[in-house]
C-alpha cells in the first residue's frame, strides 16, 4: 500500500496523541507558573509530529530519515523533560505513566522505520 498522506503514517498518528496529552498535561496548574518548561514541553512535542509531517512532503527519502531521525531526538528530549517534571514534583508518577509508554513506543517506530528505509530504500510516496 502506498502512502500518499503523511496523516496516513502510524508514527504520525501517535506522535499527535503525544502532543494532545502534553497539551492536558501543561493545563495543570503547576505549569501556568513556569513558562519555560510549558514552552520546551509543547515545543519538544509539536517538533517531533512536525518533522513527520516535513520530512514526509519533502519526497526524498534520504530528507525523511534525517528529519525522522531528529524526530526521534525530540522524543528523547521530551522524555528528559517530563522526568524533571517528575522530579519537580510538577506531575506525578501517573500522570508520567500515561504519557512515557507512548513516548517510547513511538520512538521504537520511529527507529525500525528508519531502519526500514535505510536497509530497503524504498519510496513510501
Amino acid at each position: 500500500m502506498k502512502i500518499e498522506k503523511f496523516e496516513e503514517l502510524e508514527i504520525w498518528k501517535l506522535s499527535l496523541k503525544v502532543v494532545q496529552n502534553i497539551y492536558k498535561l501543561v493545563a495543570n496548574q503547576n505549569f501556568k507558573k513556569d513558562f519555560g518548561i510549558t514552552n520546551q514541553l509543547t515545543r519538544s512535542a509539536v517538533s517531533i509530529n512536525s518533522n513527520i509531517a516535513e520530512g514526509f512532503e519533502k519526497n526524498n527519502n534520504n530528507e525523511f530519515v534525517r528529519f525522522l531521525k531528529i524526530s526521534k531526538g525530540s522524543t528523547g528530549e521530551l522524555k528528559s523533560q517530563l522526568i524533571i517534571c517528575k522530579k519537580i514534583n510538577y506531575i506525578s508518577d501517573e500522570q508520567y505513566q500515561k504519557i512515557e509508554p507512548d513516548l517510547e513506543s513511538l520512538k521504537n517506530q520511529i527507529s525500525r522505520f528508519i531502519n526500514y528505509l535505510e536497509k530497503t530504500k524504498k519510496s513510501i510516496n
